[in-house]
């Protein structure tokens, strides 16, 4: 009888009856589940189970804050969860701004940028004074190429009134201390816009896709555009980038990565030889979360690519967008040399000395340039 009792009492309370049992059975498919080390989705590690090591309130407080952001990470379905997430937000509450990113036309995503950091107020006139310095060592050989950003081209489908950094101010400064020092300052700006209708950023991801790093390359070669030359292979066509990582909606489609080459092999090493192979498409990435990884094996401190050209060593000094480009100036040199600064330790220098190096080529994306603190501290540009 006490038992009808408690159960009719309890029947008063539908709602509470159904949130109970769902973190019951939440709290139970947790238990059963396998905690992950990585999202693959996210792209990003997941924090482990805490361990208890100190019975005081420092240790106590420690544990308790760990073991929270470890329930969240390892919540069951922590996947689904995001997406509905960033799907209520985007759709229901019609936010055009999530995860620091803003949601534009034509399913695009944008890094937000409100403006320079006091950090890259800082950086950015170190970085363009260790190119002014690159250009005076060596005078007519060295070109600057800076990628802009998805959203200097696209401005017309960035959310009205979004706080865009002003790239156009910084690039025109660049432009013109790299050729007051020597150098060339290779401008794909105009380029890229004359062909924005077509396939040249990613929607998902904030770099340029192997056609709008060929455009670059046909101006810094200042050659005319000649697609027909070059054999386009599809790698994959369910990419979705670090952008998307951040507001994972899967109402936004996945997007293709595509292989530009006129010799589908040739001889590629890494770090000196600790790794070699005969294509620049390290394709295992494709069937994992970093599908962009493909090119150039990621990043890596130092790779020579084996030309096709008869002539020249180039060395290009890039960060991440120079690993699409690196499919297309091999084949106009005998050996391309790759050095990501953020990971080459090595004299830059005594490297192009060593080498033969005869043409020099800085690539980065403008918002990696303002703000990376590796190209000023790579002391051997700058040494007389």
């Amino acid at each position: 009888m006490e038992k009808k009792k408690r159960l009719s009492s309890l029947k008063q309370y539908p709602v509470l009856m159904a949130f109970s049992l769902f973190f019951i059975a939440l709290f139970v498919l947790d238990m059963a589940t396998p905690d992950r080390a990585y999202s693959e989705m996210e792209n990003t590690t997941l924090s482990q189970r805490p361990a208890l090591t100190q019975f005081t309130a420092k240790g106590l407080n420690s544990y308790f804050t760990a073991y929270t952001k470890y329930v969240k990470d390892q919540v069951f379905g922590r996947d689904q969860w995001i997406s509905l997430q960033s799907m209520v937000e985007t759709t229901l509450l019609q936010k055009e701004q999530n995860g620091g990113i803003l949601l534009g036309k034509e399913h695009m995503m944008f890094p937000r940028t409100f403006g320079l950091l006091s950090s890259e107020e800082r950086t950015l006139p170190k970085n363009t004074s260790a190119v002014e310095s690159l250009c005076q060592r060596y005078p007519g050989k060295v070109n600057v190429l800076l990628a802009p950003a998805a959203s200097d081209i696209y401005p017309e489908n960035v959310p009205v009134n979004a706080p865009l950094l002003d790239e156009n101010t910084y690039l025109d400064q660049l432009s013109a201390a790299v050729q007051a020092a020597g150098g060339r300052f290779v401008d794909v700006r105009d380029t890229l816009k004359a062909h924005k209708d077509e396939y040249i950023y990613y929607r998902t991801d904030h770099h340029w896709t192997s056609l709008g790093a060929y455009y670059a390359y046909c101006a810094w070669r200042d050659v005319q555009a000649n697609a027909g030359e070059w054999t386009q292979e599809i790698l994959c066509g369910n990419f979705r980038g670090t952008t998307w990582n951040k507001v994972p909606l899967p109402t936004v489609p996945a997007e293709e990565i595509t292989a530009w080459y006129q010799h589908p092999t040739r001889h590629v090493s890494y770090n000196n030889g600790q790794y070699e192979t005969e294509s620049i498409y390290e394709r295992k990435y494709l069937s994992g979360s970093d599908q962009y990884a493909v090119f150039l094996n990621s990043n890596q401190a130092q790779t020579v690519i084996e030309g096709s050209g008869k002539n020249g060593k180039l060395l290009l000094i890039k960060d991440s967008y120079g690993n699409t480009f690196s499919q297309f100036p091999v084949e106009d040199y005998a050996e391309v040399h790759v050095l990501d600064l953020r990971f080459f330790k090595g004299d830059v220098a005594e490297y192009a000395k060593e080498n033969s190096i005869t043409d020099t080529l800085v690539l980065y994306g403008t918002q990696n340039f303002v703000s990376d603190t590796t190209l000023s501290a790579a002391a051997s540009i700058v040494k007389a």
